[in-house]
């Protein structure tokens, strides 16, 4: 049962992170932006249950609930802190649950895996730690030609700046090892 250790403000001004003293997975990350996508996972499905949660994001110590602006946060966090503490930590969990999580993009040629591999490299060194920092992260969701598609999850995927002075400060430190690519967010 993951205890909070602090709550953090987000520069998304709609999700606050949720600092915990145990880790609810291990390096394998959960997000949900509706209900429907978060039905088996009882952990986000009962925060969805909660009213004005719009996307449920969480990985290794801490979690990011973003809210669709209409609600008060300090009722929020209280109603949120009751499944969150009631959630089995990541101790618990399955190695099937685990395998379950992981993704790969499929149909890569082994030439667009190098290049994926080299660009999730400079992203994981540059980019994610700052994005986690803030209760959010970057998932990388294809490659096409010199076309790159990012996601963002959890705090950074509704928030003004990821879509305008992020996306454009990752696409020209992209363009550092691939001059011709072009970043855009889905």
């Amino acid at each position: 049962m993951p205890k909070i250790a602090e709550i953090e403000g987000t520069p998304n001004p709609n999700a606050l992170k949720f600092v915990l003293k145990e880790p609810l997975t291990w390096g394998i990350k959960r997000s949900y932006d509706n209900p429907e996508e978060a039905k088996d996972d009882p952990l986000a499905a009962a925060l969805f249950d909660i009213g004005h949660v719009t996307n449920v994001f969480y990985i290794d110590h801490w979690l990011t609930v973003t809210q669709d602006g209409g609600a008060d946060w300090q009722e929020l966090t209280r109603k949120i802190a009751e499944p969150l503490r009631a959630a089995p930590a990541a101790n618990a969990q399955t190695a099937a649950t685990v395998a379950a999580a992981t993704t790969a993009i499929a149909d890569l040629s082994p030439d667009d895996q190098q290049r994926l591999d080299m660009i999730n490299a400079l992203l994981d060194e540059h980019i994610r730690p700052y994005l986690r920092g803030d209760g959010g992260d970057l998932y990388v969701i294809g490659l096409e030609g010199n076309k790159l598609a990012v996601h963002y999850q959890g705090a950074c995927g509704s928030c003004p700046s990821s879509i305008s002075g992020t996306l454009q400060g990752i696409e020209n430190l992209v363009k550092s090892i691939e001059p011709d690519i072009e970043v855009f967010a889905v």
